[in-house]
């Protein structure tokens, strides 16, 4: 039997989500803008800077009052002064936006960043129900998204914690992520605004998806091989579904088959068992409706089409004196091979490949400038995590607690400012939020 999960509700039953500004930001700063669970009505206190600066001194010759103001109701210690300057040539007529039509003020509404809807909702309490009105999801449903964040996840004292980093808006965003069981569970990825964990509750094995903006989660029924298993989860906004793959392993002296799950017919199904006798890497790429892994015999990648259930070999060489290397997917049928080259510390690098296709050979794109490798690895020795999504490949230190992004399209190296990469057995990945993405 499935088991839902729905956010905890008080009061009125209606859900309200409250977020704390930070301060500016730099590398250095250790600051997390808060986005925290609490009950009630329409009330409650309200943001009264939607620009969260420091008010800077008008310029112009008839010089504006500046007025610092604080939000109420928000820790000392995490709030950060306001600032807002009053222009008093720029006046909204009440009598007139009080008769905007219902449909464009959803479009409207729509089009803002998610995280800022929850600052929104403390206006009235007809946008603090918005989350509940299908015109609004409709709408929201049909805008392109926000953009790429990062989901953080790690336990802290066996309690789960998230924080998202919005890159567009250059802020991290911490998440209450208490409504979900109490296991031993660990995060599998993320795609279409859903994420995906496993893990395990006592000694059985279980999949969960859920929704962070909406908090709601669903355990998705029993595998025919109900064993511990690499997942990778995908989402078709179009259709408005999700499948779940769970690639072939061993288990014991059995060769499991892959299993892949549906969420419209609720059910996995059993397809080929992967021909392959050596893994190079757990870590998996999917794009163009192919998953890719990386072998050692045979040598090269195996690919799993979904539509048609079955795997095939593409016998693509690694670069030479690849110490370790990842898969990342990009846009289209682009599929990115990310590794250090080098068997000693002071020659090591770290480049990024493309498959050829056509001629089925590895070609590199770009190096990692030296002084973004020696901030990022300090040992040679030193693990680090790659992932990527829409051309975009991110490294992540084990050690350092640091975040690099590249973008290919830019060939641009950039740093990612804040604090919540410090925790050491933090799991991390791509996650674009949406409150129209459903478990179902």
């Amino acid at each position: 039997m499935d088991s839902v999960g729905e956010s905890s509700q008080s009061g009125s039953g209606e859900l309200r989500f409250q977020m704390t500004k930070s301060r500016s930001f730099r590398e250095d700063d250790n600051c997390v803008k808060q986005v925290s669970h609490v009950g009630g009505g329409g009330g409650g206190s309200r943001n009264t800077s939607p620009s969260g600066r420091i008010g800077s001194r008008n310029t112009s010759p008839s010089r504006q009052k500046v007025v610092k103001t604080k939000p109420r109701g928000l820790d000392e210690e995490t709030v950060a002064t306001f600032g807002k300057a009053i222009h008093s040539d720029v006046q909204m007529e009440d009598n007139i936006w009080a008769m905007l039509p219902e449909d464009l003020l959803n479009e409207i509404l729509a089009r803002v960043p998610p995280f800022m809807i929850f600052r929104l909702r403390s206006v009235c309490k007809r946008w603090n129900s918005i989350l509940q009105d299908s015109s609004f999801l409709k709408f929201h449903s049909q805008v392109p998204s926000h953009g790429p964040c990062l989901l953080t996840f790690w336990k802290n004292s066996q309690a789960p914690q998230c924080s998202v980093f919005s890159l567009p808006l250059k802020t991290w965003y911490r998440m209450p992520f208490v409504f979900l069981p109490s296991w031993a569970f660990w995060l599998v990825g993320s795609s279409g605004g859903l994420v995906c964990f496993s893990g395990l509750d006592g000694m059985t094995f279980k999949t969960l998806v859920c929704n962070p903006l909406t908090q709601s989660w669903r355990t998705l029924p029993r595998m025919h091989y109900n064993q511990q298993r690499q997942l990778i989860m995908i989402v078709d906004r179009m259709d408005r579904s999700f499948k779940v793959i769970a690639t072939s392993d061993i288990y014991g002296d059995r060769t499991l088959p892959t299993e892949v799950y549906d969420s419209k017919l609720d059910k996995w199904s059993l397809h080929q068992i992967m021909p392959a006798v050596n893994l190079c890497s757990s870590k998996m790429a999917y794009c163009d409706s192919r998953l890719y892994l990386e072998t050692l015999s045979p040598l090269g990648l195996m690919m799993y089409r979904l539509d048609t259930g079955y795997w095939e070999h593409i016998p693509a060489k690694f670069p030479r004196s690849l110490l370790d290397g990842y898969l990342v997917a990009g846009t289209q049928k682009r599929l990115f091979l990310v590794g250090r080259i080098g068997l000693y510390s002071t020659l090591q690098s770290m480049r990024i490949w493309e498959l050829d296709h056509a001629k089925v050979v590895w070609v590199e794109i770009s190096r990692m400038p030296p002084k973004y490798f020696r901030a990022l690895l300090r040992l040679s020795a030193e693990r680090f995590e790659c992932f990527g999504q829409d051309n975009l490949i991110c490294f992540t230190s084990w050690n350092q607690g640091k975040g690099l992004l590249y973008d290919v399209d830019k060939k641009a190296w950039s740093w990612i400012a804040g604090c919540a990469l410090q925790s050491y057995n933090s799991q991390v990945c791509f996650y674009e939020p949406r409150f129209d993405a459903s478990v179902y």
